[in-house]
């Protein structure tokens, strides 16, 4: 073959003759990427007085089709394709649009069907699933990141979706962690999932935090997880804590028959009022046990409520200067990281495995470009929190 010649005009006809074939331009692709490599391989032999062993397979992306090729080998075993590193770029594009589209709300049933439509075979749910090990490896790594020394705001707050353990169904707590820096802007530091919470789990869970480089947390907005004030304090016993008053909020109104939810929401608004310059936890604390008696007389479960210091922690943002109030008193930063999760997991029932479930909401919460901005006026509150200029 190597001695036959062939005219401009006789290549071109062979050429257009096989892209007029069904499937013909990827057969020219062939082609040409298989030529390409042997022709090194003769080069790379020449030069590192190697000989050549064969071929291997290798599947690839091309103008809407696989391509299989077969890939040159050498009997040292040391040569690789240039056109492979270009190959295996392209693939990690494909890679990436499929996990983009997973993490937009599409299953890899959908997924694998688009690709059907674009490369011209369907893909089984288990192969695009094979294709996210690039995504798995970028979120664990990321949710394993080293951290800053010091965050002047860590908020708290949980998502439950319907997660695949075993041979059952149920909806199991995701909590994010997410992180205010000192330049102002905010930054998800881990999501963990509990299927049955403790105040154990959540000790492990801090640890980590301190593990990866925090030393120092100001304030640590939560919502009522049971005795997390006490894990909070054995890992960073110099913290505030704000427990989210519209959690308080929905705790209490559950407790009230729908005649009076009207009324108790009003009142209880005006005890968590925000932005008063002369405001403080006491008189938060007073307008809190005003509200229960009033209401206790009616729900036993209201009067209970009074009797427990815990609910003190709701009016720490109290303390903080009045223009911060709004921003400090709830987990509202995380709830709209929440909603995301949500739109993101509706379309899938329930989600394989927690696993599953820590990818698909890793990749969310990292790339969520509402955190790069910085927050305006938080650094209003200069006393308790330290910022960066």
């Amino acid at each position: 073959m190597k001695n036959l010649h062939f005219t401009q005009e006789q290549v071109t006809n062979i050429l257009e003759e096989i892209a007029t074939k069904e499937n013909g331009i990827q057969e020219l692709q062939r082609i040409s990427l298989e030529a390409m490599m042997r022709a090194e391989r003769e080069e790379h032999n020449r030069t590192e007085g190697d000989m050549s062993n064969g071929y291997r397979p290798r599947r690839t992306f091309g103008q809407g089709k696989i391509l299989e090729l077969r890939v040159p080998r050498s009997r040292s075993g040391q040569f690789y394709p240039v056109l492979l590193s270009l190959l295996r770029d392209q693939e990690e594009e494909c890679r990436k649009l499929a996990f983009n589209l997973y993490g937009a709300g599409l299953t890899t049933d959908q997924v694998g069907k688009i690709f059907g439509d674009i490369y011209g075979k369907e893909y089984s749910t288990s192969q695009i699933s094979r294709m996210f090990d690039y995504a798995r490896n970028d979120v664990q790594a990321w949710l394993q990141r080293p951290l800053e020394p010091y965050y002047p705001i860590v908020m708290i707050d949980a998502s439950f979706i319907y997660t695949r353990r075993i041979d059952h169904v149920s909806k199991e707590g995701y909590y994010t962690i997410l992180g205010v820096r000192p330049d102002r802007t905010r930054e998800v530091l881990s999501v963990v999932n509990f299927p049955t919470e403790s105040a154990i789990a959540w000790e492990v869970v801090l640890k980590s935090l301190k593990e990866r480089g925090i030393n120092e947390i100001g304030l640590i907005v939560c919502d009522s997880l049971s005795a997390i004030e006490d894990a909070i304090w054995r890992q960073f016993p110099e913290a505030e804590i704000q427990l989210c008053a519209i959690h308080l909020q929905r705790n209490v109104m559950k407790h009230i028959k729908p005649k009076d939810k009207a009324v108790v929401a009003d009142d209880l608004k005006d005890v968590l009022r925000t932005g008063d310059r002369n405001d403080s936890p006491e008189n938060g604390w007073n307008r809190w046990l005003t509200f229960c008696a009033k209401w206790g007389k009616y729900y036993p479960s209201i009067k209970r409520m009074s009797e427990n210091d815990r609910y003190k922690l709701n009016f720490t943002y109290l303390s903080y200067d009045y223009r911060t109030h709004s921003m400090l008193y709830s987990t509202n930063w995380i709830e709209r990281l929440n909603r995301d999760y949500k739109r993101t997991t509706r379309m899938r029932g329930a989600l394989p495995s927690p696993d599953a479930t820590i990818l698909l909401l890793g990749y969310v919460a990292m790339t969520r470009s509402a955190y790069q901005r910085k927050i305006p006026k938080i650094d209003y509150e200069k006393e308790k929190f330290r910022w960066e200029e």
